[in-house]
């Protein structure tokens, strides 16, 4: 069983949009949670975050939690949606360095290849649409690295 732990900012967005796409791809060896590096704990996903998935028929319920040890601990792999998380999440817990990754970086396996989700925070249903579509596309990359693990 791998475990997999995508970051963002507030976890309301991107990592829950990251978590549920994940999930949806029916793996039964891969178990996914989420969180953020400011995330308030028990927030829920937002509503466009939540009409996305609704759009892509998956059921995704959401509350938020913070980046901490506990949640650390428990992930093999570690995927932020962007360079800033991923020098916070090392800067804070220095002893994961080594499973951290943004995920661009993770499933490209290349540095140049990596860069950031934009976040959709803000932004129109077409933000995060657009949003979405970039994760799925990353996701079946990153679920055939992780068959590799």
């Amino acid at each position: 069983m791998k475990h997999v732990l995508f970051v963002c900012t507030g976890n309301t967005c991107r990592s829950p949009l990251a978590e549920a796409l994940l999930r949806a791809k029916g793996d039964e060896n891969i178990e996914v949670q989420s969180a953020g590096v400011a995330a308030h704990p028990g927030m829920l996903a937002s509503k466009e975050t939540e009409a996305v998935l609704k759009e892509r028929g998956i059921p995704f319920r959401h509350a938020s939690r913070p980046l901490n040890k506990e949640r650390i601990e428990w992930a093999d792999i570690i995927l932020t949606m962007t360079k800033n998380h991923h020098e916070i999440a090392v800067q804070n817990h220095p002893e994961a360095a080594d499973k951290i990754f943004t995920i661009k970086e993770f499933a490209s396996d290349s540095d140049e290849a990596a860069g950031d989700i934009i976040d959709p925070i803000g932004g129109t249903m077409e933000t995060y649409r657009k949003t979405a579509e970039e994760l799925d596309r990353i996701m079946d990359a990153v679920l055939d690295k992780l068959k590799q693990l």
